[in-house]
């Protein structure tokens, strides 16, 4: 079962999106085991050559024909820090689910995860020039601190990238992982660098730009005024097909520039839209990260 943003719009808090979406990522799991498809969430790994035979789970052979060993809390846990872009462009939203809706949902289901399996994780929400931030922490308690912060979330304002890698510079200690949920519109020049330069402070990086579907197609037609969503202004009055094709270049360069500066970083990216399941999008994210090598040795 895919969770698409439709399907997830439906539900009254974020605390159920985002139980939606885990439940569907652990679902995928299980129908996919006998396909040799592995994206493991729990306190498991798929067995390797070298590790100790005591710890092979038998339940887990039973179950899935497949061979597994336990992992212990002092091989799981892991310091991340979940930022989302909380201004005013990610408030956009041509459907049921705003790009910070989304942000959040996926945000809040990475964290019920590595909560799960006993990880530390901390919050990081810009918005207006500012940061509110909850230190990372583990447990139920504080897995339902960091839902509440995330929920009712309102895009206000401005945030400057370079802005936001300082702020997380300041917080994060060595090696954390830090997974950052945004559409990365800035108007400086090459905004996204000193965000990138965490990643050779030896902290692990990882980007979802989050964007609309009205953002990639541009599927308007009549004259309209295209107001500023992060700055008080009277806005610009078009014809849609006058600008179209230019628009569109632009959006695929800056899409593919993103992409490409993370990966040639060493960084993760995906790119997240507002029609994507978001089970889905996790769990490719969560692929990408393990043919990486950036779990050392651990799933997520």
């Amino acid at each position: 079962m895919s969770i698409d943003t439709s399907l997830l719009a439906g539900l009254p808090s974020l605390k159920l999106r985002a139980e939606a979406v885990v439940q569907g990522i652990l679902s995928g799991i299980h129908k996919s085991s006998c396909q040799g498809q592995s994206v493991e969430f729990a306190e498991h790994k798929e067995y390797t050559p070298g590790d100790d035979l005591r710890h092979l789970d038998w339940k887990a052979f039973g179950k899935f024909d497949r061979y597994y060993v336990k992992r212990f809390e002092q091989e799981t846990e892991l310091r991340a820090i979940l930022a989302v872009d909380a201004s005013g462009s990610m408030a956009y939203a041509s459907g049921a689910m705003s790009k910070l809706d989304i942000a959040a949902t996926l945000a809040a289901a990475l964290a019920w995860i590595l909560i799960r399996q006993q990880d530390a994780v901390g919050l990081a929400v810009f918005r207006d020039g500012s940061m509110r931030f909850v230190p990372p922490g583990t447990g139920p308690s504080h897995l339902r601190l960091l839902l509440e912060s995330l929920d009712s979330l309102t895009g206000q304002g401005a945030v400057s990238l370079e802005q936001m890698a300082s702020s997380l510079a300041g917080r994060a200690r060595n090696r954390e992982a830090l997974f950052v949920f945004s559409d990365f519109f800035d108007e400086a020049e090459n905004a996204v660098r000193p965000l990138l330069a965490l990643h050779a402070c030896r902290h692990e990086l990882s980007l979802f730009q989050v964007l609309d579907t009205d953002e990639i197609s541009f599927p308007f037609d009549a004259p309209a005024r295209f107001l500023p969503m992060e700055a008080p202004g009277e806005g610009l009055a078009v014809h849609p097909r006058d600008l179209r094709d230019s628009y569109l270049g632009l959006m695929a360069g800056f899409i593919e520039g993103l992409r490409r500066q993370a990966l040639e970083a060493g960084c993760g990216y995906m790119k997240v839209t507002s029609s994507d399941s978001l089970d889905l999008v996790l769990r490719a994210f969560a692929d990408q990260r393990n043919r990486a090598g950036r779990t050392s040795g651990r799933r997520i």
